[in-house]
Protein backbone atom coordinates (compact mmCIF):
# COMPACT_ATOMS: atom_id res chain seq x y z
CA UNK A 1 0.00 0.00 0.00
CA UNK A 2 1.37 3.46 -0.76
CA UNK A 3 1.63 6.01 2.29
CA UNK A 4 -0.95 7.75 1.00
CA UNK A 5 -3.63 4.94 1.62
CA UNK A 6 -1.54 4.79 5.08
CA UNK A 7 -2.07 7.79 6.71
CA UNK A 8 -5.64 8.69 5.47
CA UNK A 9 -5.79 11.24 8.02
CA UNK A 10 -2.60 13.46 7.32
CA UNK A 11 -4.17 15.35 4.31
CA UNK A 12 -7.16 17.27 6.16
CA UNK A 13 -4.82 18.21 8.26
CA UNK A 14 -3.33 20.93 5.12
CA UNK A 15 -6.41 22.39 4.33
CA UNK A 16 -6.58 24.49 7.61
CA UNK A 17 -3.54 25.97 7.09
CA UNK A 18 -4.53 27.02 3.62
CA UNK A 19 -7.81 28.35 5.17
CA UNK A 20 -5.81 30.72 7.38
CA UNK A 21 -3.18 31.38 4.85
CA UNK A 22 -6.77 32.59 2.49
CA UNK A 23 -7.97 34.21 5.55
CA UNK A 24 -4.42 36.01 6.46
CA UNK A 25 -4.08 37.35 2.98
CA UNK A 26 -7.82 38.91 2.84
CA UNK A 27 -6.67 41.35 5.61
CA UNK A 28 -4.57 43.43 3.64
CA UNK A 29 -7.60 43.79 1.17
CA UNK A 30 -9.78 45.10 3.79
CA UNK A 31 -7.20 47.80 5.32
CA UNK A 32 -6.47 48.56 1.39
CA UNK A 33 -9.99 49.33 1.07
CA UNK A 34 -10.58 51.45 4.00
CA UNK A 35 -7.20 53.32 3.64
CA UNK A 36 -8.81 55.79 0.78
CA UNK A 37 -12.15 56.04 2.64
CA UNK A 38 -9.92 57.37 5.41
CA UNK A 39 -8.01 59.65 3.04
CA UNK A 40 -11.85 60.83 1.60
CA UNK A 41 -12.84 61.67 4.89
CA UNK A 42 -9.73 63.53 6.02
CA UNK A 43 -9.98 65.64 2.52
CA UNK A 44 -13.36 66.47 2.81
CA UNK A 45 -13.34 67.63 6.40
CA UNK A 46 -9.93 69.81 5.33
CA UNK A 47 -12.08 71.44 2.21
CA UNK A 48 -14.55 71.99 4.72
CA UNK A 49 -12.08 73.92 7.23
CA UNK A 50 -10.50 75.90 3.82
CA UNK A 51 -13.84 76.68 2.97
CA UNK A 52 -14.49 78.20 6.51
CA UNK A 53 -11.76 80.09 6.17
CA UNK A 54 -12.91 81.70 2.86
CA UNK A 55 -16.27 82.48 3.95
CA UNK A 56 -14.45 84.21 7.29
CA UNK A 57 -11.79 85.73 4.95
CA UNK A 58 -14.92 87.27 2.74
CA UNK A 59 -16.83 88.53 5.47
CA UNK A 60 -13.90 90.51 6.85
CA UNK A 61 -13.71 91.62 3.18
CA UNK A 62 -16.48 92.72 3.09
CA UNK A 63 -16.57 94.52 6.37
CA UNK A 64 -13.38 96.50 5.76
CA UNK A 65 -14.81 97.65 2.41
CA UNK A 66 -18.27 98.82 3.88
CA UNK A 67 -16.07 101.02 6.49
CA UNK A 68 -14.52 102.29 3.79
CA UNK A 69 -17.38 103.01 1.95
CA UNK A 70 -18.41 104.82 5.17
CA UNK A 71 -15.75 106.88 5.44
CA UNK A 72 -15.51 107.98 1.69
CA UNK A 73 -18.91 109.18 2.32
CA UNK A 74 -18.32 110.94 5.68
CA UNK A 75 -15.09 112.47 3.15
CA UNK A 76 -16.92 113.49 0.47
CA UNK A 77 -19.58 115.18 3.51
CA UNK A 78 -16.94 117.25 5.52
CA UNK A 79 -15.45 118.43 2.25
CA UNK A 80 -18.63 119.35 0.75
CA UNK A 81 -19.56 121.10 3.78
CA UNK A 82 -15.88 123.17 4.03
CA UNK A 83 -16.27 124.42 0.49
CA UNK A 84 -19.87 125.55 1.04
CA UNK A 85 -18.33 126.88 4.13
CA UNK A 86 -15.41 128.77 2.34
CA UNK A 87 -17.68 130.03 -0.63
CA UNK A 88 -19.95 132.25 2.65
CA UNK A 89 -16.99 133.20 4.06
CA UNK A 90 -15.57 134.40 0.66
CA UNK A 91 -19.01 136.42 -0.06
CA UNK A 92 -18.88 137.73 3.26
CA UNK A 93 -15.08 138.90 2.96
CA UNK A 94 -16.16 140.65 -0.63
CA UNK A 95 -19.05 141.87 0.20
CA UNK A 96 -17.99 143.52 3.21
CA UNK A 97 -14.96 144.86 1.21
CA UNK A 98 -17.85 146.57 -1.60
CA UNK A 99 -19.60 147.70 1.51
CA UNK A 100 -16.52 149.87 2.82
CA UNK A 101 -15.92 150.78 -0.29
CA UNK A 102 -19.07 151.93 -1.17
CA UNK A 103 -19.58 153.84 2.38
CA UNK A 104 -16.78 155.41 1.60
CA UNK A 105 -18.19 157.09 -1.65
CA UNK A 106 -21.99 157.71 -0.43
CA UNK A 107 -20.85 161.64 0.61
CA UNK A 108 -19.44 162.45 -3.40
CA UNK A 109 -22.92 160.78 -4.74
CA UNK A 110 -24.74 163.12 -2.18
CA UNK A 111 -22.88 165.90 -3.48
CA UNK A 112 -23.30 165.14 -7.37
CA UNK A 113 -26.98 164.51 -6.41
CA UNK A 114 -27.72 168.16 -4.54
CA UNK A 115 -25.68 169.48 -7.90
CA UNK A 116 -27.78 167.91 -9.71
CA UNK A 117 -31.33 169.21 -8.43
CA UNK A 118 -29.48 172.57 -7.62
CA UNK A 119 -30.87 175.61 -10.46
CA UNK A 120 -28.38 176.19 -12.82
CA UNK A 121 -28.15 177.95 -16.21
CA UNK A 122 -25.05 175.83 -17.31
CA UNK A 123 -26.88 173.19 -19.29
CA UNK A 124 -23.35 171.20 -19.93
CA UNK A 125 -22.29 171.47 -16.64
CA UNK A 126 -25.79 169.87 -15.00
CA UNK A 127 -25.66 167.21 -18.02
CA UNK A 128 -22.26 166.23 -16.71
CA UNK A 129 -23.26 165.85 -13.10
CA UNK A 130 -26.04 163.19 -14.48
CA UNK A 131 -24.23 161.72 -16.58
CA UNK A 132 -21.57 161.28 -13.73
CA UNK A 133 -24.60 159.89 -11.43
CA UNK A 134 -25.98 157.48 -14.24
CA UNK A 135 -22.13 155.85 -14.23
CA UNK A 136 -22.52 155.71 -10.60
CA UNK A 137 -25.72 153.80 -10.81
CA UNK A 138 -24.23 151.90 -13.37
CA UNK A 139 -21.25 150.54 -11.29
CA UNK A 140 -23.82 150.34 -8.50
CA UNK A 141 -25.81 147.40 -10.40
CA UNK A 142 -22.53 145.41 -11.40
CA UNK A 143 -21.81 145.34 -7.44
CA UNK A 144 -25.41 144.57 -6.36
CA UNK A 145 -25.71 147.57 -4.48
CA UNK A 146 -29.31 149.46 -4.57
CA UNK A 147 -31.08 152.19 -3.42
CA UNK A 148 -33.24 151.42 -0.49
CA UNK A 149 -36.69 152.26 -1.70
CA UNK A 150 -38.30 155.13 0.93
CA UNK A 151 -40.73 157.49 -0.32
CA UNK A 152 -44.55 156.87 0.05
CA UNK A 153 -43.56 153.46 1.69
CA UNK A 154 -44.43 152.64 5.26
CA UNK A 155 -41.59 153.67 7.82
CA UNK A 156 -39.16 150.21 7.96
CA UNK A 157 -36.72 150.73 10.86
CA UNK A 158 -34.72 148.02 9.65
CA UNK A 159 -33.67 150.08 6.52
CA UNK A 160 -34.69 153.93 7.51
CA UNK A 161 -33.58 156.38 9.86
CA UNK A 162 -35.94 158.58 10.86
CA UNK A 163 -35.13 161.86 11.84
CA UNK A 164 -38.57 163.75 12.08
CA UNK A 165 -42.36 163.72 12.22
CA UNK A 166 -44.45 165.77 10.97
CA UNK A 167 -48.72 165.95 10.28
CA UNK A 168 -49.78 163.33 8.03
CA UNK A 169 -51.43 165.84 4.97
CA UNK A 170 -54.98 165.00 3.44
CA UNK A 171 -54.62 161.37 1.50
CA UNK A 172 -51.20 160.65 3.96
CA UNK A 173 -51.11 157.51 6.49
CA UNK A 174 -49.72 157.74 9.75
CA UNK A 175 -46.19 156.02 9.64
CA UNK A 176 -45.43 157.15 5.86
CA UNK A 177 -42.16 158.22 4.70
CA UNK A 178 -43.07 161.65 3.20
CA UNK A 179 -40.05 162.83 2.56
CA UNK A 180 -35.74 161.41 2.32
CA UNK A 181 -33.25 163.19 3.02
CA UNK A 182 -31.01 161.05 2.60
CA UNK A 183 -30.71 158.07 0.15
CA UNK A 184 -30.29 154.79 1.76
CA UNK A 185 -28.49 151.74 -0.08
CA UNK A 186 -27.95 147.72 0.49
CA UNK A 187 -25.56 145.25 -0.22
CA UNK A 188 -27.80 142.00 -0.44
CA UNK A 189 -29.23 142.01 2.63
CA UNK A 190 -26.36 144.08 4.61
CA UNK A 191 -27.24 147.31 4.58
CA UNK A 192 -24.78 149.70 3.71
CA UNK A 193 -26.59 153.64 4.77
CA UNK A 194 -30.08 153.76 6.26
CA UNK A 195 -31.85 156.13 4.35
CA UNK A 196 -32.82 159.13 6.35
CA UNK A 197 -36.03 160.18 6.09
CA UNK A 198 -39.04 161.95 7.23
CA UNK A 199 -42.48 160.31 8.64
CA UNK A 200 -45.96 161.48 9.14
CA UNK A 201 -47.25 161.37 12.11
Amino acid sequence: MSEEMKNPAQQPEEQPAEETKAETGAAPEENAEQEPKKHGKEKKKDLAAELEAAKAQAQAAETALNAAKDQLLRTAAEYENFRKRSAREQDAAFNNGVGFAVSQILAILDTLDMAANAPTTDENYKKGVLMTLDKAAAAFKVLKVEEIPALGLPFDPEVHSAVMQQPAAEGQESGTVVQVFQKGYKLGDKVVRHATVVVAE
